[in-house]
């Protein structure tokens, strides 16, 4: 069957996470994505994190599936022929340097349409145009730049960053989406175009529900749906909110029973409120579904404390997983809090794809995450990471080379 992206070609210059995160989906999505590398070195996560000796990591294995990787010196002048020779061959080239490299290199928006004025340059930069655009940023940087950081946590403490990574991946994926655009709006008018993905920005995007949350302070000066409310006071900002849901259904996160042992034994449980009456029968309190000071949704959301501790007892006589059977029963919205290890071995994922057993020549077996997003006619086939320069007399040949000029070029240190 094809692939949505087949016929695309990407020139990947995207290393550590957030580049390569956007270039490995555009390749499960059929998109020929050709890696270049440095000889000798390579992406740097290779490196960084190594489970085995001498073995590329699995901060770069996970990163960088369905690739093809070249190395090409590109300071050599013979080398710099050789990219433009793939500009001119692709569509997309994809890049996450410091600020201001790819012009450095001699690869400037200008003479990149002069090379292939079809050419999308996608990039990631950490800060949009401004007084930061010159800074380099880092994952957590991002999450603390763009306003997650400052809202997560217990009020009582500091600010903190999630072990997701929404600065780099979430970035990444952005970024995937405005090449996707790009092509497409290509077909109608001929003409390659500049794609940004700033690390500030697609942190603000994934936490704009707290930009809401600012208006509505600076209105009202409190959120009744906040853990500090009622007996907790407002400041001018937005608060670290807890476990609170940051919408209009409340929820928290309860002990399960194990939970002393057992450092992940909890469940997310949110008072939704057409299900009320179902809440207060499975925990035995079938008088708060008519008492008023517990039978509307504005009555709760003083005592939403009292509330949970009263569902955590029931909880806490419960497995995490038992709890989630019952509930689900009377359509009560809740989770299991899910370790990594449970993730790893959870039957559905390896079934949906969405983890993936892979085999490597040098590492053997191990387990990556495959594609988040299922296409009905275009099915993901997570294939192996490259090894460092594993495809460039490959992609040589297909740009026009011949065996006697790869081994010249080679023997000069421009491949």
């Amino acid at each position: 069957m094809a692939k949505a992206l087949d016929g695309v070609r990407i020139l990947d210059f995207t290393h550590v996470q957030s580049g390569p995160t956007c270039t490995q989906l555009l390749a499960w999505f059929g998109a020929d994505v050709i890696k270049v590398e440095r000889a000798g070195a390579g992406d740097i996560t290779r490196e960084q994190l190594r489970d085995i000796p001498d073995v590329d990591s699995l901060y770069f294995t996970m990163l960088n599936h369905n690739k093809r990787s070249v190395t090409i010196d590109t300071k050599h002048p013979e080398g710099k022929q050789v990219l433009e020779a793939l500009i001119q061959k692709c569509d997309v080239l994809v890049e996450n340097f410091a600020p201001g490299a790819l012009d450095r290199m001699g690869f400037t928006w200008e003479r990149i349409q002069e090379l292939n004025p079809r050419m999308i340059v996608a990039s990631v930069k950490g800060f949009g145009p401004g007084p930061y655009e010159d800074c380099k940023v880092y994952e957590n940087v991002a999450q603390c730049a763009g306003g997650a950081a400052s809202t997560t946590g217990f009020d009582d403490g500091p600010p903190v960053v999630t072990g997701a990574q929404i600065g780099d991946s979430g970035t990444g994926l952005h970024l995937a989406l405005g090449i996707v655009t790009a092509l497409y709006q290509r077909t109608h008018t001929g003409r390659g175009q500049r794609v940004l993905a700033a690390m500030q920005d697609g942190v603000l995007n994934l936490c704009r529900v707290k930009l809401r949350d600012q208006q509505r302070l600076d209105r009202t000066g409190v959120m009744k749906e906040y853990p500090q409310y009622p007996n907790g006071t407002f400041g001018e900002a937005v608060p670290r909110s807890g476990n609170a849901s940051g919408g209009g259904q409340p929820g928290w996160i309860l002990k399960c029973k194990g939970w002393e042992t057992d450092p992940n034994a909890y469940i997310y449980f949110i008072t939704q409120a057409p299900v009320w009456a179902k809440i207060c029968n499975v925990i035995g309190k079938e008088e708060w579904a008519t008492h008023p000071d517990y039978a509307t949704a504005p009555a709760r959301l003083p005592r939403l404390k009292e509330i949970f501790a009263e569902i955590e007892r029931w909880t806490m006589t419960k497995s995490k997983f038992e709890a989630m059977q019952i509930l689900n029963k009377y359509d009560i919205p809740c989770g299991p809090i899910l370790s990594m290890k449970e993730i790893a071995a959870e039957p559905s994922l390896r079934k949906t794809g969405t983890i993936v057993e892979v085999d490597h020549p040098q590492r053997g077996k191990y387990l990556t995450v495959g594609n988040p997003i299922k296409l009905s006619d275009s099915p993901t086939d997570v294939r192996r990471s490259p090894l460092l320069g594993e495809h460039t007399d490959e992609v040589m040949a297909e740009l026009g080379y011949s065996a006697e000029q790869i081994t010249a070029l080679r023997t000069a240190g421009a491949i």
